[in-house]
């Protein structure tokens, strides 16, 4: 597997500036959470059944957003698939979810392959607590990541022409019976998860459609 690239003085100044251009998204989300918990769906996207929605029935924090991409599902998948901290990180604030290392701008042979249970790390040791596994997939359709108090799915449904709309649905439970962990869930859903979410779709658009418009194929999987 090849390392994540390390980060240069730029890459780092241009980290910063992105985190402290998010700040006033971190401190506000939750004034205008009802709006930013459906950012870009459509009302029928808000409430499509999608893979997952039964694990976290009881889920405090609920959140459908999507975005319109000028590529194929192909062309997108495998953006998805490499997606970890310290593999391709999460195309968003790599200085907070990447430890730094920039975010892959190229698909990576290497990341393309892809099992039920495979670790999808947050940090460079992942653990059941601290990380999600890969739950299920459909190649080029769905991919449905959980652990114990949340499950991420992402749907790739083509649209004309030849294009993408990638949906992205979060379930996540506060358990207070473990306050610590509950208020730690409390801060990264309600002030953390919009900024990152949204930088992050717009980059995995930004790359699917890059490569795309460059004429290149989408990287083979195993």
């Amino acid at each position: 597997m090849k390392e994540a690239a390390k980060p240069t003085l730029r890459d780092l100044f241009g980290e910063i500036r992105d985190v402290v251009q998010d700040l006033p998204i971190f401190l506000t989300s939750p004034l205008y959470r009802s709006w930013h918990l459906r950012w870009g769906a459509t009302p029928a996207e808000i409430i499509e059944s999608l893979p997952g929605d039964a694990i976290m029935q009881h889920a405090q924090f609920r959140a459908t957003r999507a975005i319109s991409i000028d590529a194929p599902p192909a062309a997108v998948w495998p953006w998805l698939v490499q997606v970890g901290c310290l593999r391709a990180g999460y195309y968003s604030n790599d200085l907070l979810d990447n430890l730094g290392h920039p975010s892959a701008t190229a698909i990576m042979p290497g990341l393309q392959h892809l099992e039920i249970g495979q670790w999808v790390p947050m940090s460079p040791t992942p653990s059941d607590t601290t990380a999600l596994r890969v739950h299920s997939f459909e190649v080029d359709h769905w991919l449905l990541w959980s652990k114990h108090d949340s499950s991420w799915v992402w749907q790739l449904t083509p649209a004309d022409p030849d294009g993408t709309r990638l949906v992205t649905r979060i379930h996540a439970v506060y358990d207070w019976r473990h306050p610590v962990t509950a208020l730690f869930g409390v801060l990264l859903m309600e002030f953390g998860d919009f900024a990152m979410l949204r930088r992050m779709l717009r980059g995995i658009k930004a790359r699917a459609e890059s490569l795309n418009d460059s004429g290149s194929s989408s990287s083979p999987r195993t």
